[in-house]
């Protein structure tokens, strides 16, 4: 239900940026790049298996054993831990991606 919400929101705040975007630029097409990179990025926070990544960045490479019981019984955990490895480098590709995005609307 909070992945829900947390993707709404999401959508909602890409949507306002692109009529941002279209008021200042009046590019149909910035709008459509910044309609990219906002979903590509959505999709990068909301959509990877957080448990799986919440292991230590030297088991990411190693099957992650299947949790015993029915799906219905357990309850979600969401949480994310900061590992200095995924941190570095999820900033280093948004910062990344932002900054392309941001060269490519100002031009």
């Amino acid at each position: 239900m909070e992945n829900e919400v947390a993707l709404r929101f999401s959508l909602v705040a890409l949507a306002g940026l692109m009529v941002v975007v279209a008021v200042c630029t009046f590019s149909f097409k910035k709008v459509l790049v910044t309609y990219a990179y906002g979903i590509i990025g959505i999709s990068g926070v909301l959509l990877p298996d957080w448990e799986f990544f919440d292991r230590d960045f030297s088991q990411w490479f190693t099957p992650m054993a299947a949790p015993r019981g029915s799906a219905a019984n357990r309850l979600p955990t969401i949480r994310f831990k900061l590992y200095p490895m995924r941190v570095a480098l999820l900033s280093t590709i948004y910062c990344f991606g932002i900054y392309k995005w941001w060269m490519y609307v100002l031009s």
